[in-house]
């Protein structure tokens, strides 16, 4: 009975966990690593087990950081099921084959130069994961093989997203895990909290703001609105979102309505420019029953004339580009979230060097990526070989953000009876896991554990 980290060790991306009971093996996500140039290499190297070997995979939820690296898994022997929400079985349809379009657009765009590699795999390779899928219900316990009994629990983190609990027993001696995923922020709209755990003889929990809290949701607000309105109609410049395209995008458009039907801010003109958001919103419409009472409210509520955004999702390049002639006055919403690729590095590229512009951050931004760099001040970026100085002005709204601060996760650990045996912090930069290491002993007086990449846990000794 083991546990073996690869991945989400010290940083925050890349989640695999891979499982040992008995003669099962499975995995609990299959992750890529994003961020610094050592992720490309890292996400290359050959997989530490045989994939062929797995009897299943649990999935947190589609991610491209706990989810990525299904394709490759697929192609290299696994054959297994793949065990998620609906919801998340219904993103990854979107998510894992536009990861693969990126990555052929960058490996043509790098082909040639000194250490370009090829794409981790196709968009075909993409697509055959989801014949793996089986969807399962929240709350409804099942056992994908003998000895081990799971369940999912709602996150809050993005749709579908899912806190796993485990049941391992072999030769009569049974262990509890619970693995966390990604764990959202009570009281954010849109989704459900999380759902509090009370038992766990091991805990893997995320730490990615284990080391400071968000902004409340008042004053986050009351900077958006300010923020929208200097750009808009006090500079005259557009105001530019970098947004992942799951789950930020639906929540800046659900601000947009709420602020703009109470007179908050002028009804502004929006322009969601991925395809992939586009499809993700459809998508979220679909799972009305996965939203908390206020959003159900208010997609059933009846517009109210001069007072709704004017919203339009770009499909075409040619419609993209054209944006970028727009003067100001206008809203664009696109992704990557942390400016690593996708249309945003298209507007960043027009809209930082002008002063009237904002870009406007969101979301959390992991070192290495073109989005921490302006968030730390960058005063110059290279964007498709052109270098550019970064005039306009960079706003941070962290209060945004779908994971828990280090508030959250203390009072979602409260819920535990007692303390697990083995507490490991996983899923965040090694600076906030030491700290919510120590605001842990304070709060609660247990004592929990950093796991570096590659740690064997004999989960039979604790």
């Amino acid at each position: 009975m083991r546990l073996t980290i690869l991945g989400a060790a010290r940083q925050v991306t890349g989640s695999s966990f891979l499982f040992a009971n008995g003669p099962h093996r499975f995995l609990v996500d299959c992750g890529m690593f994003q961020g610094p140039r050592g992720a490309v290499a890292q996400n290359h190297r050959p997989f530490a087990f045989d994939p062929a070997a797995l009897d299943f995979v649990l999935l947190t939820h589609a991610h491209i950081d706990h989810s990525g690296l299904l394709p490759r898994l697929v192609a290299a022997g696994f054959a297994g099921p793949v065990y998620l929400t609906a919801a998340t079985r219904d993103l990854l349809g979107v998510l894992l084959p536009d990861s693969a379009w990126l990555q052929q657009m960058e490996a043509a765009r790098s082909h040639g130069r000194r250490g370009a590699r090829p794409a981790l795999y196709t968009v075909a390779e993409a697509e055959r994961v989801l014949q793996h899928c089986r969807p399962v219900d929240y709350d409804l316990p099942f056992e994908p093989a003998a000895g081990i009994r799971c369940r999912f629990r709602d996150a809050g983190h993005i749709l579908g997203s899912a806190i796993i609990e485990l049941t391992l027993t072999e030769q009569g001696l049974a262990r509890s895990v619970v693995v966390s995923g990604d764990l959202g922020q009570p009281g954010r709209p849109i989704l459900r909290d999380p759902v509090a755990i009370d038992q766990a003889d091991v805990l893997l929990v995320e730490s990615t703001y284990g080391d400071r809290d968000h902004r409340s949701q008042a004053a986050t607000i009351d900077e958006f609105v300010a923020t929208v309105g200097a750009t808009l109609h006090g500079r005259g410049g557009n105001l530019i979102v970098p947004a992942f395209a799951v789950g930020r995008t639906q929540e800046l458009l659900y601000w947009f309505n709420v602020l703009a039907r109470e007179g908050r801010i002028e009804p502004p003109r929006i322009y969601v420019d991925s395809p992939m958001a586009t499809e993700v919103t459809q998508i979220t419409a679909r799972h009305l029953a996965l939203f908390d009472q206020e959003a159900r409210r208010l997609a059933a509520a009846a517009p109210v004339p001069g007072r709704e955004p004017r919203v339009r999702f770009v499909g075409s390049v040619a419609e993209s580009m054209a944006l970028n002639r727009v003067q100001g006055g206008i809203v664009i919403i696109a992704a990557s979230g942390m400016c690593e690729g996708g249309r945003i590095r298209h507007h960043l590229r027009h809209h930082l060097p002008n002063p009237r512009s904002t870009v406007m951050i969101t979301g959390f931004q992991a070192q290495g990526t073109l989005g921490r760099a302006l968030v730390d001040g960058v005063q110059w970026v290279r964007i498709h070989g052109h270098e550019l100085r970064v005039r306009a002005r960079i706003v941070t709204l962290g209060g945004f953000s779908a994971h828990a601060d280090q508030h959250a996760l203390l009072d979602w650990l409260g819920h535990f009876r007692r303390p697990p045996a083995r507490t490991l912090l996983v899923h965040g930069e090694e600076r906030a896991q030491l700290a919510f290491h120590e605001r842990i002993r304070q709060r609660h007086g247990w004592d929990c554990t950093i796991p570096a990449q590659g740690e064997v846990i004999d989960l039979g000794r604790l």
